[in-house]
């Protein structure tokens, strides 16, 4: 972090709370849930806004043994144990709570306001600060005497209430746009459901003009190999058919690739050992795939490879992924082409099966550059915590300049 301005200082944490409230944890043994109860709050409430219904509940008489450990509306959750570093603030309606041992109450005094120091616990340099203190391996922790001494850069207040502003206008700005994304996939699911669910044979009442096919009448497997220069592809859950090198993934196969498999446009590929978790996509791409992975060839006169792609993400289509999986656990389950072939589905006309997929490729692009929007939002606010909450950039009335 940079040298900072004249008017800021560098304060331990201790230094920001009320000196009747200081820097503690709570709960050791919260006991069984107990309806009606305290609600307390653990770590994995931490992170975005807390919901005062979702909370877990001890009972009054183990509630208040930790007195000491209340927290109110207004008062900073941080969290000690395994999410190392998230927080959140305690909200209006969560009139008291408690805390467990894997949180601390930061309650902060008149020198800082609290949505500044939660914006400044969360800065990109506060967490690396925070990760290099934490101890442990494979369980990180902070201790409550590491917390406390945690140096924070704090401006005059009126200047943190208006950084606080900003970053509040691009929070909202965020929770909006992830609200949106997440209104388009619920659409995108229930349109989904509609149109796929009759695909199923145990379906009742589906349209006329369908036709039953086991899935071997409708696609041809590829077995073939690629040239030398195909490019090296990889399959992923939600990015489909990729190219490895696009999203910097580092190949660690072997230089001898006889053995696989070439995919063209218009091929569906799949992991043969998670086709089970609905792991396939429609290959825009020329290239050749690990030979984990099974291609086959719609045929286009039965079935369209961009309404097959959605039809294999849908739920009764995964469940008889798994059901026809071959192996004794999950981990060694596998779906090769001549049992993937023997599993039936309805389907529509072709034409029927065009108007669908266009329907479902709309909501899918809609939501894919919803979701880029997002992650343009939430770097950019990233970029402009690390000025505003380092000094670097200083704000004036309502504008931030360098």
């Amino acid at each position: 972090m940079h040298k900072l301005p004249k008017a800021w200082s560098l304060m331990a944490l201790d230094q920001l709370v009320h000196a009747d409230k200081p820097i503690v944890y709570g709960i050791v043994q919260a006991g069984p849930e107990y309806p009606g109860g305290t609600p307390y709050i653990k770590s994995s409430d931490l992170g975005g806004k807390i919901e005062p219904e979702f909370l877990s509940r001890t009972s009054p008489e183990i509630a208040a043994q930790y007195s000491r450990s209340i927290v109110r509306p207004g008062d900073i959750v941080f969290s000690l144990r395994g999410n190392i570093g998230e927080l959140s603030i305690v909200p209006g309606p969560l009139h008291e709570a408690n805390l467990t041992q894997g949180t601390a109450r930061i309650s902060v005094n008149g020198r800082a306001f609290n949505e500044f120091v939660a914006h400044t616990l969360k800065s990109p340099f506060l967490q690396k600060r925070i990760a290099t203190v934490g101890k442990g391996s494979t369980f990180k922790e902070i201790s409550l005497e590491e917390l406390r001494k945690l140096e924070v850069p704090i401006p005059p207040l009126p200047e943190q209430v208006k950084i606080a502003e900003i970053l509040r206008s691009w929070d909202e700005a965020i929770d909006k746009t992830h609200l949106l994304r997440v209104a388009k996939e619920r659409r995108y699911k229930a349109l989904a459901r509609k149109l796929f669910d009759p695909c199923h044979p145990t379906f009742q009442s589906r349209p006329n003009g369908w036709r039953e096919w086991e899935l071997g009448d409708v696609f041809r497997e590829r077995i073939q190999s690629g040239e030398e220069n195909d490019r090296l592809l990889s399959i992923t859950m939600s990015g489909g058919v990729i190219d490895r090198e696009s999203v910097g993934r580092k190949d660690t196969s072997t230089d001898d690739k006889s053995n696989y498999k070439l995919i063209l446009p218009g091929d569906i590929g799949y992991n043969t050992m998670r086709m089970w978790q609905g792991v396939a996509g429609l290959s825009n791409l020329r290239g050749i795939i690990s030979p984990a992975y099974t291609v086959v060839t719609p045929i286009q006169s039965r079935i369209l490879g961009r309404y097959a792609a959605h039809l294999f993400k849908s739920r009764r289509m995964v469940f008889d992924f798994e059901r026809y999986s071959q192996g004794l656990t999950s981990d060694t389950w596998n779906l090769k082409f001549p049992a993937f072939s023997k599993i039936k589905v309805f389907l529509p006309r072709v034409e029927d099966q065009e108007r669908q997929a266009n329907l479902l490729d709309a909501l899918s692009v809609e939501i894919s550059v919803i979701g880029r929007y997002v992650e343009t939002l939430t770097r950019q606010k990233r970029g402009l915590m690390q000025k505003l909450l380092s000094g670097e950039w200083r704000v004036q009335r309502d504008e931030a300049v360098a």
